[in-house]
């Protein structure tokens, strides 16, 4: 099983923080980091956030949120073999070949440690904000799968659709990793399916357990019908941080688990990993 620490961002957002995060992730067994993305949480927004009860984010909205790519960038100088991963970028907000040039440089940089997860996005009033339709958000997230992997991996990536258009527009450096893996995000069953369709991996955003075996059960039958191999679609989630949690998600077919950083300051994080490899990571192995 390998080991992902979940909005890492956001508790170590600082220099310092990013720096005793990555350093005791390395020295403990932790195989990646993955982030939280928004641009911009407009104050009055109606949106309901679908990972709460009560449809609104956890925490102070005016917390520093630190910008997924930057931090990334910043773990990928300070570290050696951590994974570094979105968890997860809102796709359709973003400018496709920009972001394609980013992660694929960072990829080129990091040598290979990248893993793009993506999502399509759940706050209109965000979207409004940075001037993209929230109307067939999805349509466009699997559109610009589409167009990231021809920009990653043609000579002269040459796309033709309803809201990417290129015309032999190289863009380099292309990843280290040859294309670089999109795993999908989402809770929903249409997130289930657009990773069996087009996913290099599926991360159901739920630790509901009975809500997670059915998701995995229509990834596959997606994968299935789209004539892929479900057993290529690598699944992260969340909902262990003990042995016999862990012994279930690898039954249920799950490679890489989720678990939160264990403690939100530099001070802590190292002592809080440590304790985590000893009684969780060592005795599942």
């Amino acid at each position: 099983m390998k080991y992902g620490l979940a909005f890492a961002n956001v508790p170590f957002g600082t220099a310092e923080g990013a720096k005793a995060l990555a350093s005791a992730a390395e020295d403990t067994g932790i195989e990646s980091v993955w982030t939280v993305e928004h641009a911009c949480l407009p104050a009055g927004y109606q949106s309901v956030y679908p990972y709460s009860p009560d449809g609104r984010m956890v925490g102070d909205i005016k917390a520093p949120l630190v910008d997924s790519f930057i931090w990334l960038a910043y773990m990928a100088a300070v570290t050696t073999n951590l994974r570094l991963a979105t968890g997860v970028a809102i796709l359709p907000q973003r400018n496709v070949v920009y972001t394609a040039k980013e992660i694929a440089s960072l990829d080129h940089l990091s040598g290979g440690r990248v893993i793009l997860g993506v999502g399509s996005g759940w706050n209109r009033e965000e979207f409004g904000a940075v001037g993209v339709p929230f109307d067939r958000r999805g349509a466009r997230l699997d559109e610009y799968i589409r167009a990231l992997r021809v920009l990653w991996t043609e000579d002269e990536p040459t796309f033709a659709g309803e809201f990417v258009q290129l015309d032999r527009a190289i863009c380099r450096p292309q990843p280290a990793q040859g294309s670089v893996p999109i795993v999908i995000g989402g809770h929903t069953e249409r997130a289930a399916r657009r990773a069996g369709e087009l996913g290099d991996g599926f991360f159901p955003g739920t630790a509901d357990q009975d809500l997670l075996e059915r998701l995995i059960a229509v990834m596959r039958r997606s994968a299935e019908d789209a004539g892929r191999d479900p057993a290529a679609i690598e699944v992260t989630a969340f909902g262990a941080t003990d042995p016999a949690g862990i012994d279930h998600l690898r039954s249920l077919g799950v490679s890489r688990t989720m678990v939160p950083p264990m403690a939100f300051d530099p001070v802590s994080i190292r002592g809080a990993l440590e304790d985590f490899a000893e009684n969780v990571i060592q005795k599942a192995a």
